[in-house]
């Protein structure tokens, strides 16, 4: 059998803890995570709310609308852009860990924790198609509907996880890596579809 490529350019590790979860941090994350929640929000715009459908090409959020335009009429990505849009993500995605009790740790605005993110940086004029930016969107589709669906089985598996954590301690292992393997696949579209780093498109699968 042919083996999967695994050298896709947006990658997305988070560490599974090994020692016994805090089950008063895991009882009243809900509260604990508003602090957190509320500096993600003023960094984003108004119109981020998680998933890649919500992003906003406004100020203060992922620059989706002037990376497009950029690649489209000058074939270029600002170093600059890019850095702040695989910041905010990985950002994002430190709060996403924490809400979904994959950790324990409370997210940090810098330093990277155990939320292992990596973007490659394109070469605008050899590794994108300056076209392709106007379209990606709707390319996209179809994983934008397999997402939902697997969101919603994710939001259950943290619902399990919650449980388990409060009775025995422990994260279930396979609810971990399905939980982290929906954020993977998530990742790969976004850096498809909204952050534009690459023009390969994103493979169906919860794995790396």
């Amino acid at each position: 059998m042919e083996e999967l490529p695994t050298d896709y350019p947006a990658t997305l590790e988070i560490d599974y803890p090994e020692s016994d979860r805090d089950w008063f941090t895991t009882l009243v994350r809900p509260l604990l995570v508003v602090p957190i929640a509320i500096i993600l929000a003023l960094v984003s715009g108004p119109g981020v709310h998680g998933r890649p459908e919500a992003w906003s090409g406004a100020a203060g959020g992922i620059l989706f609308f002037a990376t497009a335009l950029m690649l489209v009429f000058r074939q270029k990505y600002p170093g600059w852009w890019f850095d702040w849009n695989v910041a905010l993500t990985a950002f994002s995605l430190r709060v996403m860990a924490y809400l979904a009790l994959l950790r324990d740790e409370y997210p940090s605005t810098e330093d990277e924790q155990a939320v292992h993110l990596s973007i490659g940086y394109p070469d605008a004029q050899v590794d994108l198609n300056r076209w392709l930016p106007l379209v990606k969107w709707f390319l996209a589709i179809p994983h934008f509907i397999v997402l939902c669906v697997l969101g919603v089985a994710a939001v259950v598996c943290v619902i399990l996880a919650w449980f388990a954590i409060l009775l025995g301690g422990r994260y279930p292992r396979s609810l971990f890596d399905f939980v982290v393997g929906v954020m993977r696949w998530w990742v790969r579209v976004a850096a498809y579809a909204v952050l534009l780093t690459t023009d390969r498109y994103p493979p169906f699968r919860l794995g790396p």
